[in-house]
Parts: structure tokens; sequence; C-alpha cells
């Protein structure tokens, strides 16, 4: 069933759309991501111009981050004073990477933009994410793997302005937290992502968050900085296509609930070396496309482009 979206103006299935907001929601709340990472690059493969896809991404990314973050809750494993913090930082990036997502559209090189931040980004992550997984099933399986880990201490404890984490097990200074919050916050205005590619391994290996928290506290963030961002993108960019959300959310909501129920049943390290592979297979498929020719030399810009 084909149907028209006025904002991007072009036609698209409507069931390929539930499904795609569908598969994002599963994986929201199986790895505590946004799921803008994958949904944002699906919707660029299927026709949908890149400023459009970032700004209605971070819709679809709040209806499933706020499923997610309900069934978590259930749970108690939301660090609520973490997850304010990193929130007052993505806030402020959000705000500071909607107006360079302005600045570039003005000039014609959003998509150019948006695709290499992707590949270099997702690359980095999966990479880093990749390795440490494998290390961690490794030493699993060895002769200590019931001894529990050791926890390191690195520069982070030694700065200042230091806030007690009673959920985390953590007192540390709100510094690096606030800093990993902005990052996610511009992220999210110019890549259309929630962030939580970046944040979940970011909590996990540089603030020395436990695994079980981690991913309803960085939905908890989620929801917040995406909901800014798409009413930033809204008011400033006029790039949201709300049919076009809709049926994202639809799926998304679904599909969220899903995905817990998956995530629980698993181990952190196999839930991190999945959520590593899916990373660099989009990184790997948007760098060949920058790489490959494409079909069509010419095509018109959008408004704005050169």
């Amino acid at each position: 069933m084909q149907i028209y979206l006025p904002i991007a103006e072009v036609s698209v299935n409507a069931f390929l759309l539930l499904g795609l907001g569908g598969l994002v929601g599963v994986l929201s709340g199986m790895f505590g991501v946004g799921g803008g990472f994958l949904i944002t690059p699906l919707l660029f493969f299927i026709g949908i111009p890149p400023g459009v896809a970032v700004a209605t991404a971070t819709t679809q990314i709040v209806a499933s981050s706020f499923s997610g973050v309900l069934a978590h809750l259930k749970r108690k494993t939301v660090d609520l004073k973490m997850g304010t913090v990193l929130l007052i930082g993505g806030l402020a990036g959000a705000a500071v990477g909607v107006q360079l997502f302005r600045m570039l559209r003005a000039i014609g090189q959003v998509e150019l933009m948006v695709t290499l931040s992707y590949v270099v980004f997702l690359g980095i992550i999966g990479g880093l994410m990749f390795a440490e997984s494998l290390r961690a099933i490794r030493r699993a399986k060895g002769p200590h793997a019931r001894r529990p880990p050791r926890r390191q201490h690195n520069w982070v404890h030694g700065l200042p302005f230091k806030i007690k984490f009673r959920t985390s097990g953590l007192y540390i200074s709100a510094i690096p937290p606030l800093m990993v919050g902005a990052l996610v916050g511009i992220l999210a205005a110019i890549m259309g992502v929630g962030g939580g590619f970046i944040m979940v391994p970011a909590m996990i290996y540089l603030l020395g968050m436990p695994t079980k928290v981690v991913i309803g506290t960085s939905l908890f963030q989620i929801i917040f900085v995406t909901a800014f961002t798409t009413l930033m993108h809204a008011t400033t960019n006029y790039t949201v296509d709300m049919v076009l959300a809709v049926l994202l959310i639809g799926g998304g909501v679904v599909g969220a609930q899903v995905g817990t129920r998956i995530g629980v049943k698993m181990k952190a390290e196999q839930l991190r070396i999945l959520l590593a592979i899916l990373v660099l297979l989009v990184c790997g498929k948007l760098a060949l496309d920058l790489l490959l020719e494409p079909a069509e030399l010419y095509s018109i810009a959008e408004r704005g482009g050169h």
C-alpha cells in the first residue's frame, strides 16, 4: 500500500515503514540505543531525502525509547540521577547541533556531511565494541570466568564536582557525563540518532556503570534529547514529516516491548557483540555507497543545494 509523504515529497509502501519502525524498536529494547543509527540510513536507502530522514527519525526514536524505558523502570534498572546529568549535557548539545544542521542545509552539504559522519562514527565505535566484546567473551570462558571484574580507576575518577550515583554504585565527577551527553545531543541533531551507539559504550567503559543499568539509563536520556531535537527541527528547519513519523512510531512502540524481553534473556557480552556487528554492517553499506558510482549521475538538489 503506497502512501504519499508530504514533506519528503515521495510515495513509499506503508507496511515497509511499519516494518522498519518495528525493527528499530526491537533494537532499542535490546541494546538501549534509540536506533537512529539504523533507521536514518534505511530511510536514505528507500529514497527519503536526508534532511527529512534525519529530522523525522528522531520522532520514532522518542516513541521506541519511551516504550523501552517503561519496561526498565519496572525492573528498577534506570539510574535517574545519572540520566538527568546526561540529559543536561544532551539538551545543550542538541541546541548547538540543530544550528549546525541549518547551516549545512543552507550550503547544500547535509547529505555528504551526514553520511560521512555515519561512516566515521560507526566505524570507530563498532570496531572498538567488537574488539572489547571478543575479549570479554574469552575472559568469560577462561579459568577466572567466575571472578568478578575489578573496577578500574582512570582519569575520570580524579576530576572535581563529584556526585554519588547510588543506583550505579558510582562516586564520580559530573563533568564526563555532561560531556558524553553534549556529544550525543550534537549527533542527535546532525545525524538523526539517539546517540545510544556512543552513549552505551561510554557509560560502560568511560564512566564504569554496571551493564544492567546502562540500557535503561541510556533510553531515559535519549527520550528527552530526541524530543527536544524533533521540536527544534520542526520549528527551525521545517523538515519533520508527520505522516512518516506516525508510521515509524507505530512499528517502533511494539518492537521496543519485544526487544526488551529478548534483551533480558541474553548475556551482556552477547548483546554488545551483536550491536557491534550491526553497527559495522551499517557502516560498511554507507561507505560502499560513497565509493560506488551512483546509477544516476545528476539529480535535482534540495532547496538550498548546489
